[in-house]
């Protein structure tokens, strides 16, 4: 897919790593004027290090240095929110029900706080696309909390699209990354579990970044596609 977004802005919030970061890549490659913002100065560094792209140190829970964000950036053509944290998984019986609480702060209330703080700052012609994840979509034991937190997101997409039109809103929902998400588990473990899980999908493996962003620059890129949430997790609803 060839997509010229010369002179147009996009601003991809919690891009400074994984799909995020790769999202940025790609669509800085199309010609587009790409602002990547994020928490992390270290990662913020690395983005800038190898490439053109603006970078911004903001905090997605911080509703005022998003405004201030958002008002130095204006006009926004296309908004991309990839924030996200990393607690809400484990089997139900015995699930923190508090970190749960914390996954929807940093990552369902980010995101809308986020989108809520662009729209002074948005085209109308433009869109703006969240990063979800495939646990809204599949029934995977351990994922309640997961599902809860990105199928909250996901439910908000529709209405938000009718709401916000002529502004586009989309999502998109991946599977199993290999991104930093995934840091917490040592390495052996973690091998061995994208091994397993791979052979209960039918594309028997897990994506890499690059992947996921082809598909949020193809939203982006759709001009009459809105109010809809593209799985791009390998077959994990599918998931044996």
């Amino acid at each position: 897919m060839v997509v010229d977004f010369k002179d147009q802005r996009v601003l991809v919030v919690g891009g400074s790593s994984g799909i995020g970061r790769a999202t940025a890549e790609l669509l800085s490659q199309t010609g587009a004027e790409v602002v990547v913002a994020g928490r992390s100065a270290d990662r913020l560094g690395e983005v800038a290090a190898r490439s053109a792209i603006r970078t911004e140190r903001v905090d997605a829970m911080d509703r005022a240095a998003l405004d201030e964000l958002f008002a130095r950036l204006a006009p926004v053509d296309h908004l991309v929110v990839c924030v996200s944290g990393g607690e809400g998984a484990g089997p139900f019986a015995g699930l923190d029900l508090d970190a749960v609480r914390r996954a929807f702060a940093a990552k369902t209330f980010a995101q809308l706080e986020v989108v809520q703080a662009a729209l002074p700052a948005m085209r109308a012609s433009g869109s703006i696309t969240l990063v979800t994840a495939g646990s809204a979509q599949a029934a995977l034991p351990g994922t309640v909390g997961l599902a809860a937190v990105n199928g909250a997101l996901e439910a908000a997409v529709r209405p938000l699209a009718a709401e916000l039109a002529p502004i586009r809103v989309n999502a998109v929902s991946p599977g199993v990354v290999n991104t930093a998400w995934w840091e917490s588990m040592p390495p052996a473990q973690r091998a061995a579990f994208f091994t397993e899980f791979a052979s209960r999908t039918p594309l028997g493996r897990v994506a890499e970044p690059e992947e996921v962003a082809r598909a949020v620059m193809l939203l982006i890129g759709s001009t009459f596609v809105t109010g809809h949430t593209l799985v791009a997790d390998g077959g994990l609803h599918l998931a044996r």
